[in-house]
């Protein structure tokens, strides 16, 4: 009889921890496709590629800021965030706008282009140029990350003469004058000249004082990077090389006169130094024989051809 009430209890004992310890594991059952689920929705947030929404992430394979940013054909949203931020809650509301930087005006320039760009040296910077960072012109007025011409360098918004000319307009007028210089037809630019975040050098003289020129190697005025049979040094150089600069008689820009002289004729850029009048003479005066009321000595340059300079002759007659 004692044993029978003994297996009793044993199997009553054994019923109490079965309910127990399935109670225990009904929650962890119930819990288990919950979890499962968030892993999916991680991994499928994780997944999905900004090219997924966005055409311009897709056209920015090319695009210099994707560099060592493109796995299988597919900008990695690394690149995106760098400018515009951890895009996670912008993907998970559905593309709330809200949730997203886009660098916009002057706040968007010093906040974002200025991370990578800020570069200063002693001829150019980014910070304190003329066209430094402002409410009216910033990195964004000229440089458009998305939509420039794949073509063109430095990712500008329109091509050159085009978008300089939107604020210099005269200088970019000055390209219809019948004897300028071939911008946007020969492989010129307006930054083959001018450095657009140029500044004031110290210890620079002639145009370089300007500080939005571009400079040789060896500090000399942009001209004479192309010009180079005029840049000397000569045993006899002309005083207006000395005491003045290209633009003393050239107009760099365009001009109605041939050479882009900023005279109609010779005789009249010559007199302007080589005269009293007006100011003390800087030049030597022509001589008596010298009737500029006849033809024949109304054109300086018969004679002196070597009016940049010359190693033989200090008349600079050849």
């Amino acid at each position: 009889m004692k044993r029978f009430a003994m297996g009793g209890l044993v199997l009553l004992l054994l019923l109490c921890v079965c309910l127990v310890m399935g109670a225990q594991a009904t929650p962890a059952t119930s819990t288990a496709p919950a979890t499962a689920t968030t892993a999916e929705e991680a991994e499928e947030t994780a997944t999905i590629s900004c090219s997924d929404c966005h055409d311009q992430a897709k056209a920015f394979l090319t695009n210099p800021h994707a560099r060592g940013g493109v796995t299988n054909g597919v900008v990695s949203n690394d690149v995106c965030t760098t400018c515009h931020g951890d895009g996670t809650e912008h993907i998970e509301s559905g593309g709330d706008t809200s949730k997203i930087v886009v660098p916009r005006g002057r706040t968007g320039s010093d906040e974002t282009c200025m991370l990578c760009h800020d570069a200063t040296t002693d001829r150019m910077t980014r910070r304190g140029g003329m066209h430094s960072n402002s409410d009216q012109v910033n990195c964004l007025t000229c440089h458009s990350v998305h939509s420039s011409d794949p073509r063109s360098p430095h990712l500008v918004a329109k091509p050159q003469l085009a978008l300089c000319g939107t604020c210099h307009t005269q200088a970019a007028s000055m390209r219809n004058k019948p004897y300028a210089h071939r911008l946007d037809r020969g492989g010129m630019a307006c930054s083959s000249c001018h450095e657009p975040h140029g500044r004031r050098a110290k210890g620079e003289r002639s145009m370089a004082l300007t500080g939005h020129l571009r400079t040789t190697p060896a500090g000399e005025a942009p001209c004479l990077s192309c010009h180079t049979e005029k840049r000397g040094p000569f045993v006899f150089s002309h005083g207006g090389a000395e005491v003045g600069e290209c633009t003393t008689c050239h107009q760099p820009h365009g001009s109605s006169n041939p050479k882009q002289l900023v005279r109609a004729t010779v005789q009249q850029v010559c007199l302007e130094c080589h005269s009293p009048i007006g100011t003390a003479t800087l030049g030597s005066q022509p001589p008596s024989f010298h009737n500029l009321s006849l033809p024949r000595y109304q054109n300086c340059t018969t004679c002196h051809v070597a009016v940049h300079g010359s190693n033989r002759d200090p008349q600079l007659l050849k």
